[in-house]
């Protein structure tokens, strides 16, 4: 029986300022705030509310039946949070519905997969937690940023647990191969490899809307035709792409959100299920190893890294980026960290390509890749300032790590001494008040214990008569001296 598992990426593009070589030094804030704010709430507007909309719908009018997955990047969570909390809503109401898994993936959209093993290592941790925090579920599933992929990030994946990875079915890679079956990381045979069919994927979020294309207008049973009439040994399609295909890439005018909420019949009608990344990992065998010695994406042609990193210009910024990565990991200094993790989304060295219609010519507030590559390391001049000036280069990373390491360690037990203290101030209170009480209120336990009240005003009564016997002491002790003779007899 074969299945289909449908995947959306979320993730937000952090717009950056105009930054000027005379603001090193003295402008320490990198965005375009407004820019953001319009950006984020024009895609939750026009795509994510519609889009998630549609998909709750989806799942409530097919339970059990209707499954996806989706992944959101730090950037996109903390944007959301500030500017279309309306969106997280959505996502933990289709949450609700038990038809979603949400996917990992580095915190900030970046490139640390390929040059800062630890520095992925604590994105990915921290994107966990997050997701965490909002849906309460933890990833078991990771996708990287861009769909990249190679046998070595494969490896340091599974090191981190997770059981499955998504990646890009790229021709070079496959050769005879089909995407259409699960592989497994040649480096980590335990780690299991989802591949794009990229040319069913893009049929929805690039050619739904091109007149221009031979199979337009395209209509949900044709689609399910061409799943349908696949190889019966090829089991397993996965449909890959961004959320905002639906709104952005295709207008909602072009009836895109009908087109998806008739799937799910169709697919039931040609005996086609849905399925999570979790749950196809967890049944389906794998059809053997896969050999990716160079990084796979899935952007352009060439399926390539040649969009962020292709020209001189891209490679100088990024490895001057990642150059202080580890002391802004050790430091752990949470406004350094975020300006770290903002420069580190991928838009920012895409901005900078020289590849031809390499990203629909947009390049946000840059006139060309030039313009783009100034700008960042203008920013980037500053900010490795500011990292080195709180941090100064004659400390090694080993130092830093143990000089931080002993100050945290330090903090640590300042925290637990004033804790102590607290507590001893506490107890001397209670101690002080303990003492108080019986001199302040000796009535109310005498009333009490009335039987030993009364015997004591009796006692007194008896020593007032005694003290004239003891008055009469001195004749007893006289008997001595009357013995005295009878001694000498």
């Amino acid at each position: 029986m074969k299945t289909v598992c449908l995947y959306f990426e979320i993730h937000q593009n952090i717009h950056l300022k105009r930054y000027r070589f005379f603001d090193i030094g003295t402008d320490h804030y990198y965005y375009d705030d407004y820019e953001n704010a319009r950006s984020i709430s024009e895609t939750a507007e026009r795509s994510y509310v519609p889009a998630l909309t549609a998909l709750i719908e989806m799942a409530n009018a097919n339970p059990g039946f209707f499954k996806c997955a989706i992944s959101l990047s730090g950037c996109a969570i903390e944007q959301l949070e500030n500017h279309a909390p309306q969106v997280i809503e959505l996502l933990q109401q289709l949450n609700e519905t038990g038809c979603v898994e949400f996917l990992a993936e580095p915190y900030s959209h970046g490139f640390s997969s390929l040059k800062n093993e630890e520095c992925f290592k604590d994105e990915v941790q921290r994107l966990c937690k997050k997701v965490k925090l909002l849906f309460g579920k933890e990833p078991k599933i990771f996708r990287n940023s861009c769909l990249i992929y190679s046998d070595e990030i494969g490896e340091l994946v599974a090191g981190m647990g997770f059981k499955g990875m998504l990646a890009e079915g790229a021709k070079h890679v496959l050769g005879w191969k089909s995407p259409h079956f699960v592989y497994n990381c040649n480096r980590a045979p335990k780690l299991k490899l989802l591949l794009r069919d990229y040319s069913l994927s893009e049929d929805i979020s690039f050619r739904f809307n091109d007149s221009s294309w031979s199979e337009y207008p395209l209509f949900a049973d044709t689609y399910a035709n061409w799943i349908a009439q696949l190889p019966e040994e090829e089991q397993v399609i996965n449909i890959f792409m961004e959320l905002c295909a639906l709104g952005i890439f295709q207008p909602l005018s072009s009836n895109i959100l009908e087109f998806m909420k008739a799937l799910p019949q169709q697919f039931k009608e040609r005996g086609i299920t849905f399925s999570t990344p979790s749950e196809i990992c967890a049944k389906m065998k794998s059809a053997g190893s896969l050999d990716v010695t160079y990084p796979t994406s899935w952007v352009d042609e060439e399926r390539d890294l040649s969009p962020w990193l292709g020209n001189i210009m891209q490679r100088e910024a990024c490895d001057k980026l990642y150059s202080i990565a580890d002391r802004v990991r050790i430091c752990r200094d949470r406004r350094l960290m975020q300006d770290f993790d903002y420069l580190q989304a991928s838009n920012n060295l895409r901005f900078m390509s020289t590849k031809a219609n390499s990203y629909g010519g947009y390049r946000g507030i840059y006139d060309s890749p030039y313009d783009a590559f100034t700008n960042y390391m203008n920013i980037l001049g500053d900010f490795i300032t500011r990292v080195n000036d709180r941090y100064p280069l004659d400390i090694d990373n080993e130092e830093l790590n143990s000089l931080l390491t002993t100050i945290k360690n330090q903090g640590d037990e300042l925290a637990l001494k004033d804790k102590e203290i607290e507590k001893l101030h506490n107890m001397i209170g209670r101690l002080d008040k303990g003492e108080e009480a019986p001199a302040e209120k000796p009535a109310k336990p005498a009333a009490k214990k009335s039987p030993a009240k009364k015997a004591a005003p009796k006692a007194e009564e008896a020593a007032k008569p005694a003290a004239p016997k003891a008055k009469k002491a001195p004749a007893k002790k006289a008997a001595p001296k009357k013995a005295e003779p009878k001694a000498e007899a």
